[in-house]
């Protein structure tokens, strides 16, 4: 189980952005990160990865799979020599894997091209390709659905539930309320720099509200208590 305590953390010496988090992912359990434009929710997760320069609070997770908000890319590496470089700091023979995920998102015929001069949709894929290719037990993903098209989308959904099963624990910090819905167990929902709600859709629902989005929209609006 990954258990997250933040007090406080923000981008400068004591700014805060953040304030009083907490949460827990039971292994097998895919949580759903959700919240409007500055809620904090990449703050929540530069807090968990240990990369932001204010933080105040107990952390403590195992080795993991990340994909940033936004791609990151070797302008002189080929698709390719990005897998190789990956296998390399592994220490372990992980191409079959890579291959298969170059395959399943269509990527296996671009492999000696340079991602840098990829759409935004493939270099998402090429984070895709490089965060799964070693079989970790947690995975973080900011906004993986963003720049993919609808079979891709169908495909990562494959993906994550298959690494679910596999015993996996997976944060999701995502817009795509409507994605989040079908896939998630969880929803950690924030706002304004707090958590506001946790829990199943069908904890944190009232008898009005009937999607994620009616859920979200109540809870920043104040019709209920939370």
């Amino acid at each position: 189980m990954i258990n997250v305590t933040i007090h406080s953390a923000g981008y400068e010496q004591g700014n805060s952005v953040i304030n009083n988090i907490q949460f827990h992912i039971q292994s097998k359990e895919i949580v759903g990160l959700i919240g409007g434009n500055g809620a904090g929710k990449s703050t929540t997760i530069q807090s968990i990865l240990q990369t932001i320069p204010f933080f105040e609070g107990d952390i403590n997770i195992p080795a993991y799979g990340y994909v940033p908000e936004r791609p990151i890319i070797y302008t002189y590496y080929t698709l390719r020599e990005h897998i190789h470089f990956l296998i390399e700091l592994m220490g372990e023979d992980l191409w079959d894997n890579a291959l298969k995920l170059c395959k399943l998102f269509r990527l296996h015929d671009h492999l000696d091209e340079y991602p840098t001069s990829f759409s935004k949709g493939m270099q998402q894929k090429v984070m895709l390709i490089l965060a799964f290719t070693p079989n970790y037990s947690f995975y973080i993903l900011d906004e993986p659905f963003m720049g993919l098209d609808p079979q891709a989308i169908r495909r990562l959904i494959i993906l994550l539930q298959e690494r679910k099963e596999a015993g996996a624990t997976i944060l999701i910090s995502t817009h795509a309320l409507d994605t989040a819905e079908r896939l998630c167990d969880r929803f950690l929902c924030m706002h304004e720099g707090k958590l506001i709600a946790q829990g199943s859709l069908e904890e944190i629902a009232t008898a009005d509200e009937h999607t994620l989005l009616d859920i979200f929209d109540a809870l920043i609006e104040g019709t209920y208590n939370v």
